[in-house]
Parts: C-alpha cells; sequence; structure tokens
C-alpha cells in the first residue's frame, strides 16, 4: 500500500479511536527514521536497537510484537495487521526502499532478505 493511503487509513482509524474515548498512537517508521532512530540502519544490531526503542509495537517479529501484548492489559493492545502482497507494497512505495533492498544496497531489510512474521491473532486485518 503506498504511504498516502495507509496514513489515511491510520488517520481516520485514530479519529475514530479517539471519538470512542481510546488513546492511540501512530508509529510510522519513516518518521521514526528521522527523529528517534536517525542513526539506525537496517543491520541485525540496528532493527534490534530500533524495536527496543519503540517498545516492540512495530516489528517485524511476531515474538516482539507478542511481548508487547503481554506487557498491557487485554483491551488495551490492538493488532492491526495490514495484509499486502509484497509486490503490491513494492510497486507502491514510492520512497524506494524495496528497489534499493532488491538491488542490495540495503541489506536485512523487511519481505526482501529479512522475514516478516505475519501476526496470527491480530485485533484487525486490512
Amino acid at each position: 500500500m503506498d504511504d498516502s493511503r495507509m496514513r489515511i487509513i491510520l488517520y481516520r482509524d485514530r479519529i475514530e479511536l479517539h471519538s470512542r474515548g481510546k488513546l492511540s498512537y501512530i508509529l510510522d517508521g519513516d518518521n521514526l527514521r528521522h527523529g528517534l532512530n536517525k542513526d539506525l540502519g537496517f543491520k541485525a544490531k540496528d532493527r534490534i536497537e530500533n524495536i527496543c526503542r519503540v517498545g516492540n509495537l512495530i516489528s517485524p517479529y511476531r515474538k516482539d510484537r507478542d511481548a508487547c501484548r503481554v506487557m498491557l492489559p487485554d483491551d488495551n493492545f490492538i493488532e492491526v495487521f495490514m495484509n499486502m502482497p509484497l509486490e503490491l507494497c513494492e510497486k507502491r512505495y514510492a520512497k524506494g526502499l524495496y528497489r534499493l533492498a532488491r538491488s542490495g544496497k540495503i541489506k536485512g531489510f523487511t519481505g526482501i532478505d529479512d522475514p516478516y512474521e505475519p501476526p496470527l491473532n491480530c485485533e484487525i486485518e486490512i
């Protein structure tokens, strides 16, 4: 899914959750890489540090997301799975990171040469 469509869905859903009295945050990987995680790349050690900094919430690894789920009461953790074929993500992602990963310029990129583990029990699937 391209960034603009993804953000439209995310912000629309955040507004809906807010209207229901629910606190929500959008942790955008691109924004984190320009701020909190600007010193990190895509190597395994950088990915581990990235996950430590954002509380396991946007990890491609199931065990990290499950660890975060355990820390919160049941109704306070909602896992949203954007179920998109990798080919469609590559086609629509305008920033070119997939292209760089395919060419070998970025190593350890999720979905290319590092796995993405889809959730087994997500609350919302889009």
